[in-house]
Parts: structure tokens; sequence; C-alpha cells
């Protein structure tokens, strides 16, 4: 179907017009943006094995950093209390103001746990490292 040059134009028009009314995006760009601070770790014993870690971070791009940062602690703290692994139980992230909070729960063992969020947690330690993601 052929189309009149009038309607090419009339249709180019509208575009514009359209991408004209989209808001301007309003603070810095992730490029310009200030890294990520890690703004540290509280670690709460909660049972013999279950241990609770709060994450703080500011200048979070996703989520994802900051569950690193709290997986980092548990495997870090692991280690430190003798264990080899770690089973992730559960984690809430909030953001407020610009300063997000991770609250992990992770039981921790000398041998591998059942479940499917384990973690060796000399490997994970190391890989922190490498990656400088700081820990307990």
């Amino acid at each position: 179907m052929l189309r009149s040059p009038f309607a090419t134009f009339v249709g180019v028009c509208a575009i514009a017009m359209i991408a004209g009314c989209q808001p301007e995006i309003e603070g810095p760009t992730l490029e310009e943006a200030p890294p990520a601070s890690y703004d540290g770790i509280e670690t709460r014993l909660l049972d013999d094995d279950l241990v609770n870690f709060r994450a703080q971070m500011t200048g979070v791009s996703t989520r994802a950093i900051l569950d690193a940062y709290a997986r980092c602690a548990a495997a870090q703290y692991t280690l430190i209390r003798g264990y080899a692994f770690a089973r992730h139980v559960r984690t809430s992230i909030t953001e407020e103001g610009g300063v997000w909070v991770a609250d992990a729960v992770y039981t921790i063992s000398p041998e591998l746990p059942r479940g499917l969020q384990t973690l060796e947690a000399e490997v994970v330690a190391a890989d922190c490292a490498e990656q400088g993601i700081p820990s307990v």
C-alpha cells in the first residue's frame, strides 16, 4: 500500500510532537552518579546457627549490589565462626532518602545444609575480595 507524501509528513510530525512531550529525566545520569558507598554492616546472632545481617549502602544502582554486600558479610562471618557453609533464609531491601538497607538472615553450618540457596563461604569470600566488596 502506498502512502501519500502528506500522510507520511503528518505521521512524522505526530511522532515529533509526542517525543517533545516526554518528560526530561532530572538528576545525574548513571555515569554522573557518585559511586556506591558501603556504609557498614550490623551483625546479630539470633540463635547458635542463625544470623541477621543489616547491610547499608548509598549510591546503589541495583538491588543486586546491596544483596551481594549482605552475602559477602554472611560468607566472612561464617568463616570467622569456623564454619564452611551458609544458607540464605531471606532478604528484605528498603530504601529511604537514597540510603538502602538489606536485612538478611542466613543459617551457618560446618556441613553443606539442605536447600537451594546455599553458599560455600570460602569461595564466596574470595569472590567478594576479588570484586572489592567489603565484608565483616
